[in-house]
């Protein structure tokens, strides 16, 4: 790419003569580098999950989240640059309280996305920013049901009932393709994220994060509790030890 982008990449404002914003497509390799991160939209429920590499055995386990609740009924997940990711959740936080102070009700997803993927493709546009290395998934449970989001560098976002980010997403989707994803419960889809993650790893030590909102949590975005996480990464690790023997 670096003969062809010469002149061409400085700026996340300049399209090259092929039509391509390079700076953008910089960022999109920044959170292919990230840990994997799952959202699966289920048929009353959204569960988001997240693999957090261990950088350090001093760290603590929590040291580095990549998922949080922006507004009580919506929840954040995240690739990328951890302090861009931040910086864009500040942000959804502050329309969630001005859309809660102004109207007396939580923030519907389908305007929160929309302010959050134009700020993001605000920073696209002018030669003296830089693009967000980072990508995004929000979920929700609205009137109609379950609702999940992704946003990707650019400002692109689209509605999915599955999606994955990160270092693994080709073969994290393979694998949602897989499901059944309209006719399955939260429980099964906690326990088919964490089965993916397990699936994808690269044979290193690391924490997983699973939340979930939707009816069986009354719209509220929760972690998911920990009798269930405990089964689900069991679950998870029972898999993986088959398909390991089997491959034997």
């Amino acid at each position: 790419m670096s003969s062809t982008a010469t002149g061409y990449d400085l700026l996340a404002s300049q399209f090259s003569p092929e039509g391509r914003i390079y700076q953008i497509e910089y960022a999109k390799k920044a959170v292919r580098k990230s840990g994997t991160v799952i959202g699966l939209r289920g048929k009353d429920c959204v569960v988001l999950a997240a693999e957090k590499i261990k950088q350090s055995k001093l760290h603590e386990s929590d040291a580095i989240n990549r998922i949080f609740t922006v507004n009580g009924n919506v929840g954040m997940a995240m690739a990328g640059f951890i302090p861009d990711g931040k910086h864009i959740f500040e942000i959804a936080r502050t329309e969630a309280m001005a859309y809660k102070f102004n109207y007396h009700n939580d923030i519907p997803l389908k305007h929160l996305k929309r302010k959050v993927a134009m700020y993001v493709h605000a920073y696209t546009l002018f030669g003296a920013l830089r693009c967000f290395g980072c990508s995004l998934m929000l979920a929700a449970c609205g009137p109609k049901g379950p609702e999940l989001c992704c946003i990707d560098p650019s400002g692109t976002y689209q509605d999915c009932y599955g999606c994955a980010v990160g270092k693994h997403r080709g073969a994290a989707k393979t694998e949602i393709e897989k499901l059944d994803l309209k006719n399955m419960d939260g429980r099964s889809l906690v326990k088919e994220a964490a089965r993916i993650l397990f699936m994808l790893r690269d044979g290193k030590e690391f924490d997983m994060e699973l939340s979930w909102v939707g009816r069986n949590t009354k719209g509220k975005h929760l972690n998911v509790p920990k009798l269930i996480f405990d089964e689900s990464k069991s679950y998870a690790i029972a898999e993986e030890q088959q398909r390991d023997s089997e491959e034997d």
